[in-house]
């Protein structure tokens, strides 16, 4: 089996991650290629171990691999996921940050996972993307998580509106908007007072961001829909972010589209763990969080 590996270089503990799993390459009959990004760090830490090993960047590393791992939190998921794109490779996840919903693994069980894998125990899930078109612009935006609309500048009210399928649905003022998938409902969606939704639940979220209105909530329609987002021309310079990474800037007024994309992302999970047993062990549901923070202070 052939892994792609990538990181976030910038976490002190991404190069022993990383040298932990090229050491299980003799035991599971594993190559490696290593994201180019990851060079100088794993040579300031791990020279001897990395020598002979070769470094890609991100196309000819997804070209290369049957999966990729990527070692960080959901952030880096997210950049595994714009790097394989529509190629279908597969992303696992292992979990070097804090809560993390995408990350499947910590790096303690790396080694019995990856065993797993290569003897088939496990199970790939697809996941909804989301398009982003502009009016009058030939470029696209994709988004595994989501894609938030808000005011580039200042902290001035942003002015929207929304259809759906070209019916009219609401107009506000506020902070922004968010079309979240059921993957990124975790994300910022959810601290904006989004819903939870189970991922492969065939729906978008609209959700408005801090609305000057008490009557504007989430609304939640089919993935076949087209959503349209009319920015007014009483704001100033709109920003649109996917998955909190591309960022782009526009003039209102502007018409902006989000449907659902043509490909999907394959995440890499385990059998004997569903979604909502990560939800209670994320958001420390049946368990009293007094205990944990006393657990954590011990520490």
């Amino acid at each position: 089996m052939r892994i792609g590996i990538i990181g976030n270089s910038s976490k002190d503990s991404v190069a022993e991650a990383v040298d932990a799993l090229l050491k299980l390459g003799g035991k599971y009959d594993l190559d490696f290629f290593l994201h180019s990004d990851l060079e100088t760090s794993l040579k300031k830490k791990y020279p001897e171990a990395i020598e002979t090993r070769q470094f890609l960047p991100s196309q000819e590393l997804v070209t290369e691999s049957d999966i990729i791992v990527a070692f960080g939190g959901d952030g880096t998921i997210l950049s595994a996921a714009r790097m394989v794109g529509r190629s279908r490779v597969p992303i696992l996840g292992v979990n070097l940050g804090k809560l993390g919903f995408m990350a499947e693994v910590s790096l303690d069980e790396l080694e019995s996972f990856i065993r797993d894998i290569v003897n088939g125990k496990h199970v790939t899930e697809e996941r909804m993307v989301l398009k982003t078109t502009l009016e009058k612009h030939s470029s696209e935006f994709f988004a595994l998580n989501d894609v938030v609309i808000d005011n580039s500048s200042s902290s001035r009210l942003i002015h929207i509106s929304v259809y759906v399928d070209d019916d009219y649905l609401v107009s506000y003022s506020g902070d922004g908007i968010i079309l979240s998938t059921p993957t990124g409902s975790t994300a910022y969606s959810l601290a904006a007072g989004g819903p939870i939704v189970v991922p492969g639940t065939g729906v978008i979220v609209i959700q408005p961001i801090s609305p000057h209105s008490l009557s504007a909530r989430t609304v939640i329609v089919p993935e076949t829909s087209t959503i349209r987002i009319v920015v007014e021309h009483l704001s100033n310079e709109a920003r649109i972010t996917a998955d909190g990474q591309l960022v782009k800037t526009l003039t209102p007024p502007v018409n902006i589209y989000i449907s659902k994309a043509e490909h999907n992302i394959n995440l890499i999970k385990r059998k004997d763990r569903s979604y909502y047993d990560v939800l209670r062990a994320k958001l420390f549901w049946g368990s009293d969080i007094r205990l944990v923070k006393g657990k954590e202070h011990e520490r």
